[in-house]
């Protein structure tokens, strides 16, 4: 993934820009599946739970899938191109020095945390600043507040970390965790 290419049959090629894995996992008690490894659960910036579908949804997909593909009547809503330019505008957001301060001292409080036999890694705190600055243009910023670092806090960092026996045996789980130390952290005042 981080190199931006691929090996297929002996024959290595480039992927151009925007370039991104999308995966899906199982639950973890179903057969013949695996976590990924720490290391590779840290190179996706964020985990997000979808959960089942409503019952009206679900009769929707019913209704969609009897008659053929809904693939089939699937059109594009973008392209490349334009894909490249919001991803430079993000990098264009503005992150003040208290801003960048609170997103390492959250990422350092997963590392120093009692209920975390492992914390997040730096490129966490990499991952979790592109996604508050992606969260406050979505939001029409041009600059992250804490709430843009907070809405994102669990989705970015869950996944990497691992619970440590005592908050196993207390049933926490790592987003639990995640948005106590949120909760305890700081919020930078206005400069």
């Amino acid at each position: 993934m981080e190199e931006r290419q691929v090996s297929v049959d002996g024959q290595t090629r480039a992927l151009e820009r925007p370039f991104m894995v999308v995966a899906t996992q199982n639950p973890a008690d179903m057969e013949g599946t695996y976590a990924l490894p720490e290391a590779q659960r840290d190179r996706f910036m964020a985990r997000v739970s979808v959960g089942y579908p409503s019952p009206q949804a679900e009769l929707d997909m019913i209704d969609s899938h009897s008659a053929g593909s809904p693939l089939d009547q699937l059109a594009p809503v973008t392209n490349a191109a334009e894909i490249r330019s919001l991803v430079d505008r993000v990098h264009n957001v503005h992150m003040a020095p208290g801003m960048r301060r609170y997103v390492v001292d959250l990422v350092n409080s997963t590392r120093t945390a009692p209920e975390l036999k492992l914390g997040a890694s730096p490129r966490a705190t990499l991952h979790l600043v592109r996604a508050a600055r992606a969260h406050a243009a979505l939001e029409g910023r041009h600059y992250v507040v804490p709430d843009d670092v907070q809405a994102l806090a669990v989705p970015v960092l869950a996944h990497r970390l691992l619970p440590g026996p005592e908050a196993q045996m207390e049933r926490l789980s790592a987003e639990q965790i995640v948005a106590k130390l949120v909760s305890r952290l700081p919020v930078p005042g206005p400069r």
